[in-house]
């Protein structure tokens, strides 16, 4: 079986599983009133989202983890899945889900508050300096690769903190995009497709199909959450799938177009940022109309189905130009 083959057989496995499963957790989720809570000052017509179930990304994280661990040095028709060091972004990935769903539980249970932001800031660095340590101890990560050129660049010391940046920015930069039906999930698709490419080009098979196991199940998610949103992802999937992307950019060493593979979430987080500085700057003007700048667009005429499309078209572009570069 070639390596093409076996990444979309697991692409379609991953899909159907995520599919199949996510029927009953939707009804699980309903009967539990697990439902999403909407912000006062949004857009007006958010308000007919109040009460979609959220906590969703189970139907992503499940089945990956599921999958990955079936396949995990699983030989079929002498092909090796999966090895060892797919371990950390699985586990990653649990992880991040497990605190994001505390947060979503949180959340609905009181009434929108969820963990308190130090509490969780804390619990992702703390993540984040494990999987940091895993990457340079155990996985013996490449440092850093300038784009277009194969040899690694040295970072000392600087590995380890720098890695914990990466994946904590990225965790909280797809939460911050998960705003509208279907945008992160079609922009984090793109991204793990974008890095499942890189991983194939460098010749780590394992990776790339991981990488392309991730996408199959957002994919499968995305039958769901296309507008209108049957689910939501909540916290439980956007920390999740934002770490493993920061640790999949990390373990191809390609990270440094991250930025343009993940264009739209850096846009939200800076927005946000610019927004927050702007405010305390002037004593309470704004440079958006509201942030994320999702949200901004919204309130400026674009529907959420122009939003979310535009926003995906750009990423696409920004990634596929990432991709370029990288193998260049």
């Amino acid at each position: 079986m070639t390596h093409t083959a076996a990444i979309l057989g697991l692409m379609a496995v991953s899909f159907l599983l995520t599919v199949i499963w996510g029927e009953p957790m939707l009804r699980v989720l309903r009967h539990f009133r697990i439902g999403k809570r909407i912000r006062l000052e949004g857009p007006q017509r958010h308000f007919e989202k109040l009460g979609t179930p959220t906590m969703g990304g189970w139907i992503i994280v499940l089945p990956v983890a599921l999958l990955a661990l079936f396949f995990y040095a699983t030989e079929i028709w002498g092909l090796t899945f999966l090895g060892r060091e797919m371990l950390l972004p699985v586990v990653l990935m649990l992880a991040h889900a497990l605190l994001g769903a505390l947060d979503d539980w949180l959340g609905v249970r009181r009434n929108g508050q969820g963990l308190r932001a130090r509490t969780k800031f804390v619990a992702q660095w703390a993540l984040a300096g494990a999987a940091a340590w895993w990457l340079h101890a155990i996985y013996e990560a490449p440092p850093m690769y300038l784009p277009g050129i194969r040899l690694p660049v040295p970072l000392g010391w600087v590995y380890v903190p720098l890695s914990m940046l990466i994946i904590v920015g990225t965790s909280n930069a797809v939460n911050l995009t998960d705003g509208l039906d279907s945008l992160a999930g079609m922009v984090v698709s793109v991204a793990f497709a974008a890095y499942g490419g890189i991983a194939l080009a460098q010749g780590d098979a394992a990776l790339a199909r991981f990488a392309f196991l991730v996408v199959g199940s957002v994919l499968g998610f995305l039958w769901f959450n296309a507008h209108p949103a049957q689910l939501f992802m909540g916290d439980t999937g956007s920390l999740a799938l934002g770490a493993t992307l920061g640790v999949v950019a990390l373990m191809t060493g390609e990270w440094l177009v991250l930025p343009l593979i993940a264009l739209i979430p850096l846009a939200e987080t800076l927005s946000v940022m610019l927004q927050v500085a702007y405010f305390k700057a002037t004593g309470g003007q704004r440079i958006f109309k509201m942030s994320p700048l999702h949200h901004h667009f919204e309130l400026s005429g674009w529907s959420e189905t122009q939003v979310v499309m535009r926003f995906w078209l750009v990423n696409l572009l920004s990634a596929l130009i990432g991709v370029l570069i990288a193998l260049a």
